[in-house]
């Protein structure tokens, strides 16, 4: 872990000034902090995008962790939902959401004569991301990535720091929750984040809302499993989704995991 400290601090002396895409998860909180320490307050701007697929939450989240890092923070507006290529959610949606980020970004940085970065991972190499194509055609650094940060690393890393997000679950836009093919409509992200906020104020925080059509799909953890299924979480919850405007309300026994809704490769045999 040292070792990449220290990969990780001359990466980001070399870029000497940084803007950061910031969005209060785990990974760009790290990131963020890391820069901070590192470049100090005047050569780091965390940019978080506000839009339909960001829950308010999380926006409140990432404005109050940046009040405790001490970082400059600003927040601009993007319209993924103005491209038609964004709402009709096929399995590149990633690339025209980050592609629409990145373009606003990269004016930002411009201007404030500072290196893009945003906080992928090592470990988002093995995972489905059509976005990164988009960072490539910024030009997007990410300085995680070049030290070799895993998941787990942040995390540790985090904890080190004292961050309140070293254990915080994954974050994903609200358009995640749509099955590809499925078109993405304003109303319909707002009724996932209504139903996750509920499920959040009932205690399931590590919790995912997947909207199939009429069916809201609930993915928890174990133990959200044991608990969702006992009264009265099981018909409050339910009461709750179903007045939210879906007829069936599942709890999906296979659980939480990130990227559920991904293309799935076929098994030859």
């Amino acid at each position: 872990m040292n070792k990449k400290w220290i990969l990780l601090k001359r990466r980001l002396e070399r870029l000497k000034k940084v803007l950061i895409a910031y969005s209060g998860g785990v990974d760009s909180t790290f990131l963020a902090a890391a820069a901070r320490k590192t470049l100090g307050r005047e050569n780091v701007l965390a940019v978080t995008a506000v839009s339909e697929t960001f829950p308010a939450e999380e926006r409140n989240q990432a404005t109050a962790l940046a009040k405790k890092l001490d970082i400059n923070h600003i927040f601009i507006n993007t319209d993924e939902l103005e491209q038609e290529q964004f709402r009709r959610n096929e399995p590149d949606r990633c690339f025209h959401c980050k592609n629409e980020l990145f373009k606003k970004l990269a004016r930002i940085a411009r201007q404030h004569d500072m290196a893009l970065c945003d906080a992928s991972n090592f470990s988002d190499r093995a995972d489905y991301r059509p976005g990164r194509r988009a960072a490539t055609r910024w030009n997007v650094i990410s300085p995680l990535e070049d030290a070799r940060f895993t998941k787990a690393d942040v995390r540790k890393a985090s904890r080190a720091l004292r961050l309140p997000t070293w254990n915080q679950p994954a974050q994903a836009c609200l358009a995640s929750r749509v099955p590809f093919g499925t078109p993405i409509s304003a109303k319909d992200l707002a009724r996932i984040e209504a139903g996750e906020l509920a499920l959040k104020k009932e205690g399931f925080f590590t919790v995912r809302l997947r909207h199939h059509g009429d069916t809201a799909r609930i993915e928890t953890d174990a133990a959200g499993i044991e608990r969702l299924a006992r009264s009265p979480h099981r018909a409050k919850i339910a009461r709750r989704l179903h007045g939210l405007g879906w007829r069936y309300v599942t709890l999906d026994l296979d659980g939480y995991r990130t990227g559920s809704l991904n293309p799935v490769k076929k098994k030859k045999f």
